[in-house]
């Protein structure tokens, strides 16, 4: 019996639907369901980090971490999804004044949970929702273990377009998928 994960990078698909496809909301019980095309799912882990607040945090800081926490709270509601959090910090401003954040702890928290689950026989295959290079360590080892990796991923550079997705990551994984407009208008919210 096929038996899958999603492991969703959520940073990369904010960014992904934000950015190139439109602003479009992702309804992720949709989202689940069409990228796990009939597999049995597991479930799916959405790994993202809460907003970052200083001490003490400004009125606008704390309301966007409310919203945030709200927001993974009714996403950990739906079936057989866990929402798993990093931590963002502080890095310092950039020369116009930007703060700089980074994410840390995510993409770790992803590829434990992959190995995991390879490791230990509760999939036979992974979906991954990313374009970070990081996850190749990860899926090395998934495949070792004979999980067939899926990479639902942005657009790829050539012919003028900006690609949102390493040329490792897509190289390394069995199986490729890329999220265009008529994917996103299908898990739209």
């Amino acid at each position: 019996m096929d038996r899958c994960a999603v492991f969703v990078d959520g940073a990369y698909v904010d960014k992904l639907f934000q950015h190139h496809l439109g602003g479009i909301k992702v309804d992720y019980g949709k989202f689940a369901q069409h990228v796990t095309q009939g597999c049995d799912l597991l479930r799916t882990y959405y790994y993202h980090c809460l907003p970052y607040q200083s001490n003490p945090p400004t009125v606008d800081e704390r309301q966007r971490f409310s919203s945030s926490e709200k927001y993974f709270a009714a996403l950990s509601r739906l079936p057989r999804f866990q929402v798993r959090l990093g931590k963002l910090e502080f890095r310092g401003k950039r020369q116009d004044g930007s703060p700089i954040f980074a994410q840390k702890r995510v993409d770790i928290l992803l590829g434990v949970d992959m190995v995991e689950l390879a490791a230990t026989h509760q999939i036979t295959r992974a979906i991954l929702v990313a374009g970070d290079s990081d996850f190749l360590p990860a899926i090395e080892v998934v495949k070792r273990h004979g999980v067939l990796t899926v990479l639902w991923h942005g657009t790829r550079g050539g012919h003028g377009r900006q690609s949102t997705c390493h040329n490792d990551l897509w190289d390394m994984c069995d199986e490729r998928v890329e999220i265009d407009a008529s994917v996103a208008n299908l898990v739209s919210r």
